[in-house]
């Protein structure tokens, strides 16, 4: 198992803080230890990220501490921490919804859904109400 590089059980391992170390120096022309808010888009993809423009923003907002537009390495770690806990996050719930879809074709029924929402989880679970209000939303959002 990789070490972690704090006490923090979030902490990125060893090697993660070595791969990015590396990515953001390819993007850093300059060796002045930041990148361009413009750069770093190129930075996230070369290390497997997809964020859209939107998710770079905030996360530029976020973590841009002293305001300049440019995100130095310290910077950058704490924003692909967060990137990567909101993609492990996304990988269990696409795992979670797998188990649910039985049939293999890529969606459950509202009745399935209902259920899901009802029954299973940890307390409180949505009341009948609030599911049949979610199982609404969703099947309108699509039409």
């Amino acid at each position: 198992m990789a070490r972690r590089t704090s006490d923090n059980e979030d902490a990125l391992t060893e090697d993660q803080v070595e791969e990015f170390r590396e990515a953001f120096s390819l993007f850093d022309k300059d060796g002045s230890g930041n990148i361009s808010g413009g750069e770093l888009a190129s930075v996230m993809r070369s290390l497997g990220q997809n964020p859209t423009m939107a998710e770079l923003e905030e996360l530029i907002n976020e973590v841009d501490q002293d305001g300049n537009g440019e995100i130095d390495f310290n910077e950058f770690l704490q924003m692909m921490s967060k990137k990567m806990k909101e993609t492990d996050t996304e990988d269990e719930i696409r795992e979670a919804f797998r188990v649910f879809d039985d049939s293999g074709t890529g969606s459950i029924s509202s009745n399935q859904l209902f259920l899901i929402l009802t029954t299973m989880g940890d307390k409180p679970r949505l009341t009948d109400e609030e599911a049949k209000e979610a199982t609404v939303h969703r099947v309108t959002s699509k039409l």
